[in-house]
């Protein structure tokens, strides 16, 4: 990938890759490195770019691949929960006031099993087209539509019973 198109890639995508990390990491600092790494990876890749999708959604399945091993290796290190991160996880909870519902919604969220969860959020928060977020798990549009819908769903019913 030549330089300027590599400019180009990043000015018009980097800020759409780093909000779908961010519905993943849930964590800025991780979002960044995990985008950047990203970027980096496409750009000195032997891999490129086909033309088979959007460059956006093909950008959306290399984060998700590099998230998933940062996970995989975080978890392998992390044996006990710091004590210090728990400290700073709360204190940033509490400068942060949402709504009940919006905190409903998010517990039931967290709760969710996959694929459902991570659908929602893309199209939610992320707001991916369903062509997008079928492209990043290599499904078709009409399973990300049912997917969502599913999530759509099971989100209402509970809401409905009070069960969060």
């Amino acid at each position: 990938m030549d330089k300027k198109t590599a400019e180009k890639l990043y000015d018009t995508c980097y800020m759409r890759v780093y909000s779908y990390v961010m519905t993943l990491a849930k964590n800025q600092h991780t979002a960044q490195e995990i985008t950047q790494e990203t970027f980096y990876k496409a750009m000195t890749t032997k891999q490129t770019f086909r033309g088979e999708s959007e460059c956006y959604s093909w950008l959306c399945a290399i984060a998700k691949n590099l998230f998933i091993d940062e996970t995989r290796r975080s978890s392998r290190f992390q044996d006990e929960p710091d004590e210090t991160l728990a400290d700073t996880d709360s204190d940033l909870e509490q400068s942060i006031t949402d709504s009940d519902a919006s905190f409903r919604i998010h517990m039931y969220l967290h709760s969710m099993e996959e694929p459902y969860r991570e659908v929602f959020e893309l199209r939610v928060f992320g707001e991916l087209s369903f062509a997008q977020i079928s492209a990043i798990f290599s499904k078709t549009e009409s399973w990300a539509r049912v997917t969502y819908h599913r999530a759509r769903l099971k989100l209402k019913e509970r809401m409905d019973n009070n069960e969060i």
